[in-house]
């Protein structure tokens, strides 16, 4: 926008106004800026001034005109058809877009050196360690995992920080920026934040250092008693009811909210934070807390409910709408012990008020783990065939709140992929050997000091091999489906083991393809990695197709598929999903009689089970 000085006979009109400057020819204003609309105003350093030539929304329904009333500025831009009151302090050194409410605020000032949050080293998975986690603009929960998971990797840790700390350099303004149609009502201080469009913050106590992402199309909300320090805010979130927040990030579509605390974690993709408290916690996509007594703290989360202590409130109501399902693949601590909770997708065992040390136990994936006195039994498989996981398969793409154009995290919802499935045959394979060692006729096997019941275990076996069954008739399907008829791997990528980034399933060997690429400068830029990401999500079915192809011929003992070999997969394929819902419909019906649920909700749930014929060609 072009300023020009301000005319005398300007001068002596916002002087009428009771407005005073400590220089007017630094007070530069729009080609059609009328003074009429700037009322008792203290103008200091160099104030440049738009237009107020429209009204601005207020409150529903409640129209003000634009302009500038009771307020101290000093080094501030102003654009056009703002309206600006009651400035309690001053607002110093800030950009402020057209269309903006800004009223009844204390104090909003930009200070040399501010970096808005950005660049601020935490320490996740470990609230006493060294900082492993840079917050940055480009940071999504690929990024987060990789930098957290890489973090003894030296050389790719200086190469990374490094790369951050040169385009802050390049992108950081000299002064704090509010975008256009922002509100910012009955706030007390922001200091040093960058706010973008159409956020409205209203009531809070204290934002400082943090800078807040909002578009139009996927606004955010910042409400009453708010202080949040050190952060940043993703597109679609709200923070509201007296959240006290410092060093976090805040990813997209999250909601965080009645006093919930958090230092140095981070959330990502449609969280939901409420009245509890996380220290050190990585929170992956779909992640939930809602308890005043849940703590999450050193661990890492992904499709998790954090329950109350150890009763996991609603975690046992299956068919009802409350049930949120848990963790997809698992919760980790920095020592590398798994928290074992209910999990109804995901590869990690389940156990009721536990922390279980021993990293084996991930062998034995969709396990209930259930503790008896001193005495833990293992029930490996069993929650395959519950109406959770059913639920949950379907429920959490539904869940995903994020517009187009701001899904910054990848997030991947296969239950059954090469990551899930290649646990599901260690476990198998731990089940048999266990069987083959001790023989079929003992009552108990011990596996490390957790005893598996024998019915346990030859359920167990019975449940991998359906879920291995599911998931190769699947993935031939689609196949089949999309050529029109089945063709081999175009390449061996994809075979060998899998991993996930927080979201993101890829092989380990493109990962390490990635550390290699960053290391050598063929990736030299945030961007770059998180657009290798967005490729190899991209390329997911084609890896996918590499693994399960290698995972069928070892399977049926074949070296090629036929198109006998198809027929026998896909009679398999639909075997096993048939006998997949029916444990799931009798899970269904124990629940029923034990009173949980209403006729009606049974029925319901029947009839969408009886359709699942409907998928099976």
């Amino acid at each position: 926008m072009n300023y020009r000085e301000l005319t005398d006979d300007e001068i002596v009109q916002l002087e009428d106004n009771g407005c005073w400057a400590e220089d007017w020819s630094n007070v530069t204003v729009a080609d059609d800026f009328m003074p009429i609309w700037v009322r008792r105003v203290k103008f200091y350093g160099e104030v440049q001034l738009g237009v107020f030539e429209l009204n601005v929304e207020v409150s529903k329904g409640f129209m003000q005109h634009s302009g500038i009333e009771d307020a101290v500025l000093r080094n501030v831009t102003i654009g056009n058809n703002c309206l600006i009151t009651h400035v309690g302090n001053f607002i110093n050194n800030y950009e402020i877009g057209d269309d903006c409410l800004i009223s009844n605020i204390c104090t909003m000032e930009t200070t040399e050196g501010a970096t808005y949050g950005q660049g601020n080293l935490i320490s996740v998975l470990n609230e006493v360690g060294d900082g492993n986690l840079v917050l940055f603009n480009g940071l999504n929960s690929q990024f987060a995992a990789f930098m957290v998971k890489h973090f003894h990797d030296r050389e790719l840790k200086d190469i990374m920080r490094r790369m951050i700390a040169d385009e802050m350099k390049c992108t950081l303004p000299d002064r704090g920026r509010i975008g256009k149609g922002v509100k910012i009502v009955n706030t007390k201080e922001i200091t040093n934040t960058i706010i973008g469009d159409d956020c409205e913050v209203n009531g809070a106590s204290r934002l400082s250092d943090c800078t807040i992402h909002s578009t139009e199309k996927a606004s955010v909300y910042i409400g009453t008693g708010v202080i949040c320090e050190n952060s940043i805010i993703n597109d679609g979130s709200s923070i509201i009811n007296s959240v006290k927040m410092q060093d976090c990030f805040v990813g997209e579509a999250c909601q965080v909210s009645n006093g919930f605390t958090a230092s140095a974690s981070v959330f990502f993709a449609n969280c939901y934070m409420s009245n509890g408290e996380a220290c050190a916690a990585f929170c992956g996509p779909f992640t939930a807390s809602h308890h005043k007594s849940s703590l999450l703290i050193g661990a890492q989360f992904s499709f998790y409910n954090a329950g109350s202590a150890t009763n996991f409130s609603n975690h046992a109501y299956k068919m009802g709408p409350m049930h949120w399902g848990i963790l997809e693949r698992g919760t980790k601590t920095a020592s590398g012990a798994y928290i074992l909770m209910p999990a109804t997708i995901g590869t990690f065992s389940v156990c009721f008020g536990k922390l279980m040390h021993h990293p084996d136990t991930r062998n034995l994936p969709f396990s209930y783990l259930i503790a008896y006195g001193d005495t833990m039994y293992l029930s490996p498989g069993r929650n395959i065939t519950t109406v959770g996981l059913y639920r949950d398969i379907r429920k959490w793409p539904k869940r995903d709140m994020r517009p187009e154009g701001s899904q910054l995290s990848i997030v991947n919802f296969d239950w059954l992929s090469p990551f899930s499935v290649g646990e599901i045959i260690k476990g198998k394979k731990i089940l048999e050997d266990l069987r083959d060692a001790s023989g079929e006729d003992v009552s108990k096997y011990i596996f490390h000091e957790y005893v598996i019941n024998a019915s346990s275990l030859r359920k167990g076996i019975k449940y991998y091999d359906i879920a291995l069954r599911i998931y190769m008739g699947a993935v031939l399907k689609r196949q089949i489906k999309r050529y029109g008829e089945l063709r081999k791997p175009e390449s061996t990528v994809g075979e060998g083991d899998w991993n996930d980034l927080s979201g993101l399933l890829l092989p380990d060997a493109v990962e390490q393809q990635v550390i290699a690429d960053i290391k050598d400068g063929t990736l030299d830029s945030t961007d770059k990695i998180n657009e290798r990401f967005i490729d190899i999500n991209a390329h997911y079915r084609a890896y996918q197709w590499a693994w399960t192809y290698r995972m069928i011929l070892d399977y049926y003992g074949i070296d090629e598929i036929t198109e006998d070999d198809q027929a026998r997969i896909k009679q398999d394929y639909i075997q096993a999903r048939r006998a997949w819902i029916a444990e799931i419909r009798k899970d269904a019906e124990k629940e029923f009689r034990m009173g949980d649920v209403e006729q009606s909700v049974l029925d319901n749930f029947i009839s969408n089970l009886d359709h699942e014929v409907d998928y099976e060609n």
